[in-house]
């Protein structure tokens, strides 16, 4: 047996379902042992989307994504999928290739040491020098990918170890780690703390996004009727159409929700971590937090939590739930009008139908459009912030966004593999043009596939994140503006279809249209972002007339 063919059972024996990725000269042995593989290659046209694809598989499934690389310029291109990952707590296997570790083939050409600099951005990057340890190493790494905090894993399989024949065929079995619970005592004190608050409030972040966990915070809101937001990417966990909801925490400081954040006495933050963009910044001798995670909290000056519950969150959750029962000292009466307050800031322009679109209005779109199952994916942009702020998901995982590493390029990739995995279900990627241009040779992937996907590019000719941030900081307008091709012949030149609504209600006709007809749709949406000052930049003015 080759180690090839070796590696390729091991990565049955995982349960690996697909490799994203672009294979090269040093791969050639493992792409033909993958031929008559169960698992099925998903050939991308850049390193980079196979890595997003591979992450945003971990982040849906649990399991680790697997992509391949060859040496080099392909592996090099794996850093920022790597991070992403790793940052957001998403499990995923990069391969790469290596030249012949035995012997010179080329001398130095296109060598780099990968493994060292993959590192400092992965939970564990090894090169495979004995095709013998291929199974150990296979199962420590996926291990290792998916123990919390979930993460990126690298292994680099040089080109003379894969062809060398073997002489074992053994590979171990895939045993779960169950997870360590919370002590009793710790339960006393956080349901001693939660009883003798006044105002406390339930935040959900990402790593609350597990379906044992979300039953169990639905459980705890419904016994003790506690108010609850959420982090970016903890929306979903709980249904947002809950009566209970307050809204997300779409910026960390001075947002309409923080008149809730800001008089709570207690917050019991449940998945949160300070790698995702705090929403909300401790003070001392301020508001009390108790941290609920699966590891350990780690202190920050904008957080540094009075109380740490370690272990299962589910198990916590549930714990708790049975040790809370005096709820009398509570006053919620405050967090209701914030609610309402909240509540009429968010639809003020979901209605507006001038041309080119607002956000809002964009958002509110979308929601009427899809089912409650439907999937919303992200790239990184201004338009980030106003869908945390205003799009309600009814299921976890629908609205799919990066708000720990932040990277463009991701958001058309995340969509394919979320079309792959949920073929039947409503997929969006909504793009800045920027981001969009970062991957958008993936449309053709989503062609070849065969998928049915609808792509929106929020076209504004500019990075607008920073354009706003610009504007807020008193700087002038430069150095932000570009052109784009025009993204109707684009998109047909990959075999997609492509439009470009002239008003509001065109927009809102076709994106329905697209929704149900087969193809990739490409529509190319005239954005308006002139408010985003105004609005976003003068909350503390306006988060004071609640109070």
């Amino acid at each position: 047996m080759k180690a090839s063919d070796l590696f390729i059972n091991a990565l049955e024996n995982e349960g690996v379902e697909y490799i994203f990725g672009i294979p090269g000269e040093e791969n050639l042995d493992f792409l033909d042992s993958l031929k008559n593989s169960s698992i099925k290659l998903v050939l991308t046209r850049h390193e980079q989307g196979a890595g997003f694809m591979a992450a945003t598989y971990g982040r849906l499934t649990g399991k680790p994504g697997v992509c391949l690389s060859t040496l080099g310029p392909g592996a090099t291109n794996f850093t920022t999928p790597a991070a992403y990952a790793q940052l957001g707590a998403m499990p995923m296997m990069m391969i790469t290739g290596q030249k012949p570790i035995k012997q010179s083939k080329q001398g130095r050409f296109q060598i780099v040491d990968i493994v060292e600099l993959m590192r400092p951005i992965t939970k564990y990057s090894r090169q495979i020098v004995d095709g013998n340890r291929i199974p150990a190493m296979v199962r420590e790494a996926f291990r290792v990918a998916m123990e919390e905090r979930p993460g990126a894993v690298h292994l680099e399989f040089p080109e003379d170890i894969a062809a060398e024949e073997i002489g074992k065929e053994r590979v171990f079995e895939v045993v779960e780690n169950r997870k360590p619970v919370a002590d009793n005592i710790t339960i006393t004190s956080a349901a001693q703390m939660i009883e003798e608050s006044k105002m406390p409030l339930l935040l959900i972040g990402a790593a609350a996004n597990r379906e044992r966990t979300s039953l169990a915070l639905s459980d705890f809101i419904h016994k003790t009727d506690i108010p609850f937001f959420t982090t970016q990417m903890g929306k979903g966990v709980v249904d947002e159409r809950h009566s209970n909801f307050m809204g997300t925490a779409a910026l960390s400081a001075n947002d309409f929700i923080h008149a809730a954040i800001d008089s709570a006495d207690l917050i019991i933050n449940v998945g949160h971590d300070i790698i995702e963009k705090p929403p909300f910044f401790m003070q001392a001798n301020g508001t009390k937090v108790i941290h609920v995670n699966f590891f350990p909290a780690e202190i920050d000056d904008v957080y540094f939590p009075q109380l740490v519950i370690e272990g299962d969150i589910a198990d916590t959750i549930q714990k708790l739930s049975k040790a809370v029962n005096d709820l009398s000292n509570w006053d919620l009466s405050y967090f209701d009008r914030v609610k309402i307050n909240v509540e009429d800031h968010l639809s003020k322009y979901s209605k507006d139908k001038r041309f080119p679109i607002l956000p809002q209005r964009l958002v509110q779109i979308v929601r009427e459009s899809l089912p409650d199952d439907g999937i919303v994916t992200l790239d990184n942009g201004v338009y980030k912030i106003w869908f945390a702020r205003n799009y309600e998901c009814y299921q976890p995982n629908t609205l799919l966004l990066d708000n720990a590493l932040a990277t463009m390029g991701a958001g058309l990739p995340s969509a394919i593999l979320a079309k792959i995995l949920y073929p039947d279900r409503k997929v969006i990627s909504v793009n800045g043009d920027g981001g969009f241009m970062m991957n958008s040779q993936e449309l053709e992937t989503a062609v070849r596939l065969r998928q049915n996907l609808v792509v929106i590019i929020l076209n504004d000719s500019a990075y607008g994140m920073i354009k706003w941030k610009q504007e807020g900081m008193g700087f002038a307008n430069f150095g932000l503006d570009y052109q784009n091709p025009d993204f109707i012949q684009y998109a047909e030149s990959f075999g997609a279809f492509g439009h470009r609504p002239k008003s509001d209600e065109e927009f809102k006709t076709t994106l329905d249209k697209c929704l149900d007809d087969d193809g990739v749709h490409v529509i190319d949406l005239a954005v308006d972002y002139s408010l985003n000052h105004s609005i976003l930049n003068v909350l503390l003015k306006e988060k004071t007339k609640i109070l």
